[in-house]
């Protein structure tokens, strides 16, 4: 049986104190990140290019470019937070939005889930940026997307398994 105690909470995460007893019988106890999960979405324009962003990281202090992303809230369906993450960052609004695959982002301290999903149907609109945001549009071809990630001006890795996922196993289908 788990148990945990908390350790740290934010708006975003907390941090507990993990006790488990292991397959050798001896109780373990490990620090866990807890995340209410996040989208990713790779937004595809009607004449095949795509669009990612420029953002800049505080974590990191630089300005990474990424797939349009973020967190869950509440009781948020997935979807829907699809939906307003990409007319938040991009100020596209998509007419499909189209789960490809979820996966875990660093699941040996973090437990947040992503689901990523491709946009098509795209309308351009108005961004709603979250204060203290600073994200800036680049629209780029497939080509030139792709080439970001082989020459490592792609570091983000939901970016990286968003494009090299889709490239390998949905755009030729």
């Amino acid at each position: 049986m788990e148990d945990s105690n908390v350790l740290l909470e934010c708006d975003l995460f907390k941090v507990v104190r993990h006790r488990r007893v292991g397959p050798d019988g001896i109780e373990h106890t490990r620090p866990v990140i807890r995340h209410p999960g996040a989208v990713v979405i790779l937004p595809l324009l009607d004449d095949g290019r795509i669009a990612l962003i420029r953002n800049h990281r505080f974590a990191v202090d630089e300005r990474l470019v990424e797939l349009p992303a973020g967190t869950l809230n509440s009781g948020e369906d997935p979807r829907d937070a699809a939906h307003r993450e990409l007319a938040e960052e991009t100020g596209f609004r998509a007419r499909s939005m189209e789960l490809l695959i979820t996966f875990y982002t660093s699941p040996g301290i973090l437990d947040e889930r992503m689901w990523l999903f491709v946009a098509r149907g795209l309308t351009p609109g108005p961004t709603k940026l979250e204060s203290g945001e600073d994200i800036q549009p680049l629209v780029a071809t497939w080509d030139e997307a792709l080439a970001m990630a082989r020459d490592g001006r792609i570091r983000d890795v939901k970016t990286l398994a968003g494009l090299l996922y889709y490239d390998a196993f949905r755009s030729r289908t």
